[in-house]
C-alpha cells in the first residue's frame, strides 16, 4: 500500500520550493476523485500533494501519532487542504478537527467535499472550522473559487 502518491510529493515539494504557487494537500480515498481534484488544481496553477486517507494526510502534515508537531516540515508549506468527507478509518470531519486542534496548522483553510448534500453534516463541518463545503464532483469553477480563497489567506 502506498503511503502517498510519491511522485506527487517529490515533484510537489521541489516545485513548492521553486515557486510561489499555492500548495494544496488533496485527501481522498477514491483514486479517480483524487486525480480529478489534482488535475483541476494543477490547471489552476496550484501545486498538489495527494494522500489516500486522513492518517496519511496527518503524517504528511507532521501531525501523525508518532510525530512531534513542533518539527512540522511539510505542513507549513501547505496553503490549503481539501478532503473528502466519507473515508474509511478517519472521516474528513475528524481530519478537520485534528488540523484545527494543531497550533501550527489551525490557520490553514480546510475545504470539505462530499457527494452527499446533508445540511447537518455541512453545518457541523463549518462550525468546526471548515472554510468551504463543496459537493462532488468538483468543477473548474469550484477550483477557481478555491484559488481565490487561497489567495485571501
Amino acid at each position: 500500500m502506498e503511503m502517498f502518491a510519491s511522485s506527487s510529493i517529490s515533484r510537489g515539494m521541489e516545485e513548492v520550493l521553486a515557486s510561489d504557487e499555492p500548495h494544496v494537500l488533496a485527501v481522498d480515498d477514491n483514486l479517480i476523485d483524487r486525480k480529478l481534484v489534482e488535475r483541476l488544481l494543477k490547471k489552476s496553477s496550484c501545486k498538489v500533494t495527494t494522500a489516500e486517507d486522513g492518517l496519511r494526510a496527518l503524517e504528511y502534515l507532521g501531525l501523525g501519532a508518532h510525530q512531534d508537531s513542533s518539527t512540522n516540515s511539510n505542513g507549513s508549506k501547505v496553503n490549503m487542504i481539501i478532503t473528502d468527507y466519507c473515508m474509511p478509518g478517519m472521516t474528513g470531519y475528524e481530519l478537520l478537527k485534528k488540523i484545527k486542534e494543531s497550533s501550527i496548522m489551525k490557520d490553514v483553510p480546510v475545504v470539505i467535499v462530499s457527494s452527499e448534500n446533508i445540511p447537518t453534516r455541512i453545518n457541523q463541518c463549518m462550525e468546526e472550522g471548515a472554510q468551504i463545503f463543496m459537493l462532488k464532483p468538483l468543477k473548474h469553477s469550484d477550483v477557481e473559487r478555491l484559488r481565490y480563497q487561497i489567495m485571501q489567506c
